[in-house]
């Protein structure tokens, strides 16, 4: 899928929201998408600032006979609508108020007020010893205005589709990385004074201090906008004093509905069917096993987001909430400032709630309350630290105990891993002697279409449009199904409960691994060879 489909799926996501928003709040709703570049817009009615400050727009005047037309958002205050309806009223004149998206708001928004901007070179990711492009970048940044610093910086991010920002102190300079793929790659390095401003600024968004001689956590939101649609950015904000002063790391997460969508990862269709095939019960714990940033929130999210129906009622628990969805209850846990997963989940399901998400098992008394949770007729998601679905599902037994109660509880383990997918122009060759054992190796005893003899394997290519030859990151995913023989080791009917025995008895059920996953990616030209080694 190409950005421009992206966008326009993003855009259609946005619309159908839109919609059913204007049903609940009795509006007409209207779609401007054919005509919002088109349609003289009417200017008199009310001013500039009036637009900005309470979402609304004028869309047609009053004039023979016609009832006065203005087009509002979800963010207009209800008192502003009923307020002008009297007042129109009063006047004997007619009045009618549309619902628009958030995105034609923005659209209509340019054409009435354009922004008086200085436009900035796009930032250019340096790769190692390319002196030349850190140089012009910091130079760029240093030219940044004030003002502009900041979200220049942010949305440069956005645009490069990068995951982390690291605002790095060093002897003589500060140093700013971007994660994109997963591979940090340095982007400048500019002045204190520069800092200073930077810092200033993500301070007072964040709601963190930059005197503070201890770790702080913030949160920050920004709506970007791009080829007329928007989105949100959501931005965690971690921050550690150092020797030479505060580093900061900024998360960046892309609240996108449209891509948190099971369609959109990258799994095979055999990994859809087992993960759709759990999710249709009614009760049961999917696990999501993984280290930070392999996607487990991503793929959480759009399992939830591919149950959410008006006949479910969804819950889930967070620490801290990453994405907004319409439709489900959303709970923060301050787990930093004395709460709990366990005791926010104890009271939510006295909600009645028919599907759980739990941010994370961390603890004994979570790991119990969320698989009884799950055995008494609630569909309950979460994640795991942990190296593979085997060592999930053993430690799972270490914190609840050998019980034959829970046998059925834990239906499904998702271990998953994010590589870097080529680029279309990636080329084949074949592959050294060595490498050619260690595929045969890991694949031994798995049925595939692939000759193990004659073994054609995919490199990145640099081009223009993708410096480094890859283009996004794709899933990796080891699923173990908890079958009878894996039930086996809850009841308590296997001696030997231990990493080893559970993956060999999965393993003997069908199972593959991590590493055979991805060497069966990297035999598709998914991915090199090398990501594997890196990642896996």
């Amino acid at each position: 899928m190409n950005e421009d489909d992206v966008q326009r799926k993003r855009r259609q996501n946005e619309e159908e929201a839109t919609a059913r928003r204007a049903r609940i709040l009795g509006l007409v709703y209207l779609d401007t998408r054919d005509f919002e570049n088109g349609v003289s817009l009417v200017r008199d009615e009310i001013d500039v600032e009036q637009m900005h400050k309470e979402f609304i727009i004028p869309l047609q005047k009053g004039e023979e006979g016609r009832p006065y037309q203005f087009m509002v958002t979800s963010q207009t205050p209800r008192s502003t609508i009923d307020r002008m309806t009297q007042e129109y009223t009063n006047n004997g004149l007619r009045i009618q108020f549309f619902l628009i998206s958030n995105s034609a708001y923005q659209v209509f928004m340019l054409r009435h007020d354009p922004p008086k901007e200085t436009h900035y070179d796009d930032i250019e990711i340096a790769s190692e010893g390319d002196s030349e492009t850190l140089e012009s970048v910091s130079q760029t940044l240093e030219s940044v205005g004030t003002e502009q610093v900041f979200d220049y910086l942010l949305d440069q991010a956005d645009k490069l589709g990068a995951s982390d920002i690291h605002i790095e102190n060093l002897r003589g300079i500060i140093r700013i990385r971007m994660r994109v793929d997963g591979i940090l790659h340095p982007v400048a390095e500019i002045s204190r004074d520069r800092y200073r401003i930077f810092m200033g600024e993500l301070s007072s968004r964040a709601n963190v201090s930059i005197a503070s001689t201890k770790p702080q956590s913030g949160h920050m939101q920004k709506d970007i906008t791009r080829d007329g649609a928007t989105h949100l950015l959501n931005i965690r904000v971690e921050m550690v004093p150092t020797m030479y002063g505060q580093d900061a790391v900024l998360r960046l997460f892309n609240f996108d509905e449209s891509l948190l969508n099971l369609d959109l990862l990258g799994i095979t269709p055999e990994e859809r069917k087992q993960i759709e095939e759990m999710i249709s019960h009614p009760r049961g714990m999917l696990l999501m096993v993984g280290p930070t940033g392999s996607g487990k929130s991503t793929t959480l999210y759009s399992i939830i987001n591919a149950l959410n129906t008006t006949d479910r009622k969804i819950i889930t628990l967070e620490d801290p909430i990453e994405y907004g969805l319409p439709g489900i209850s959303q709970i923060p846990i301050d787990t930093g400032g004395g709460g709990s997963f366990a005791e926010g989940l104890r009271s939510v399901l006295r909600l009645d709630p028919d599907v759980v998400m739990v941010g994370e098992i961390r603890d004994n008394d979570t790991a119990r309350t969320a698989i009884q949770a799950s055995i008494t007729g609630h569909l309950v998601l979460s994640s795991f630290h942990a190296n593979s679905t085997s060592a999930a599902f053993a430690r799972m037994i270490d914190m609840i105990g050998i019980n034959p109660i829970f046998s059925t509880s834990v239906r499904l383990l998702i271990a998953q891993r994010l590589v870097r997918h080529l680029a279309d122009n990636k080329e084949p060759y074949k592959p050294d002697a060595a490498t050619a054992r260690y595929i045969k190796k890991v694949l031994d005893g798995v049925k595939t279409e692939y000759n193990l003899d004659d073994i054609t394997l995919y490199r990145e290519v640099p081009s223009e449009e993708h410096p480094f030859g890859f283009d996004g990151r794709t899933a990796i995913m080891e699923q173990l199904i908890v079958t009878e023989p894996i039930q086996k080791y809850i009841r308590g009917d296997v001696t030997e409960v231990n990493t080893n025995a559970i993956e060999k008895t999965a393993r003997e059920n069908g199972m593959l691994t991590l590493e055979q996953k991805g060497v069966l990616a990297a035999l598709r030209g998914d991915t090199a060879i090398g990501e594997i080694g890196r990642v896996i």
